[in-house]
């Protein structure tokens, strides 16, 4: 078990890195001049010059993937003498356009994020998997029918169609949600207030993702039902209920896990839409101004997390597939 954790975590590790030179290097490459884009309308060529100087864009490529890597781990100092200025590690770099290092605008937009995606993830989830269930034990019967019709309205309805329709019926209409929240309450500080700020988002995004997994969830046991194995276990007498949850419901679990892995890591990334629609300070709306904005510091810092997110899930699929199934460790 050890050992297969300490390759997937070599490999993982070794990933981030190739992925980080990739997209650095294709940042690299983009038709802008990234110290041009530091200064404003009365910027002037030696202005230009300084601040190419000064964040290192002067320097080889390779020189500067070295600065960046590096400061990752020991923190970056920008410029020299009574202007130099230094982004403590991890830094990820710095923004002329918010004047801030990289690494503070992440960590005010990373916890709103995860919030979205923890909360999204635990309601479609449940709300999925429940009604996969229901539609596989009543199969051909009105619960079935009832769950298809979900699942064909929550997929032929766009996420910003859904966010809309409950920001104007819930917040305007009924007016049992405030539609201007004051921000971002710590689930600590204020649970009520933290639940109030996010649950319209997290009803977004859950009935999005919970019709695709009750159609997963029901097609998959429906299919498991029918393998031998089961059939064998009925046959020594086995009770339905352990043939159900011991050996067909595991074994549905090993690929739900590895889809609301990938799901999770992608919301992680930045729900766009969703963010953008209830005005949440997340790193999808982060990402979105700072394309806007030209912010490539932003953007670059942004992309490098959701793929070390990406990765990083993706090693804890696997460690809980060795969990679920014990033919993995061994492999």
């Amino acid at each position: 078990m050890l050992k297969f954790i300490g390759r997937r975590a070599i490999f993982a590790a070794f990933t981030i890195l190739i992925v980080s030179a990739v997209v650095f290097g294709i940042f690299s490459l983009l038709p802008f001049d990234p110290a041009a884009l530091t200064c404003g309308q009365r910027c002037t060529d030696q202005i230009v010059e300084a601040n190419r100087v000064r964040l290192g864009f002067d320097k080889p490529i390779y020189e500067q993937y070295w600065l960046f890597l590096s400061g990752i781990f020991l923190g970056r100092t920008y410029g020299a003498g009574s202007a130099a200025f230094t982004c403590p590690a991890p830094s990820f770099g710095y923004s002329f356009n918010e004047n801030a290092c990289v690494t503070n605008m992440l960590v005010e937009a990373l916890p709103i994020t995860i919030s979205l995606a923890i909360g999204a993830l635990l309601l479609w989830l449940t709300v999925g998997i429940g009604l996969g269930i229901v539609a596989a034990k009543f199969k051909n019967r009105w619960p079935d029918t009832s769950s298809s019709v979900f699942v064909l309205l929550a997929t032929s309805l766009p996420t910003f169609v859904t966010g809309l329709a409950l920001l104007i019926w819930v917040s305007i209409k009924w007016k049992l949600i405030p539609l201007s929240l004051q921000g971002y309450t710590s689930i600590l500080d204020n649970p009520f207030k933290f639940v109030e700020y996010f649950i319209l988002p997290w009803i977004t995004l859950a009935i999005a993702y919970a019709a695709i997994y009750t159609r997963f969830t029901r097609a998959a046991l429906l299919e498991t039902l029918g393998e031998d194995y089961i059939r064998t276990a009925r046959a020594k007498g086995v009770g339905e209920r352990v043939v159900f949850f011991k050996h067909t419901l595991r074994a549905v679990l090993a690929p739900l896990i590895t889809l609301a892995g990938l799901d999770f890591a992608g919301l992680i990334g930045g729900a766009i839409i969703t963010e953008t629609i209830f005005n949440l300070p997340g790193l999808g709306r982060l990402t979105l101004r700072s394309v806007y904005e030209f912010d490539l510091s932003v953007v670059l810092a942004t992309t490098i997390l959701a793929a070390v997110v990406v990765i990083v899930m993706n090693l804890i699929v696997d460690m809980l597939y060795a969990v679920l199934d014990p033919r993995v460790r061994i492999t």
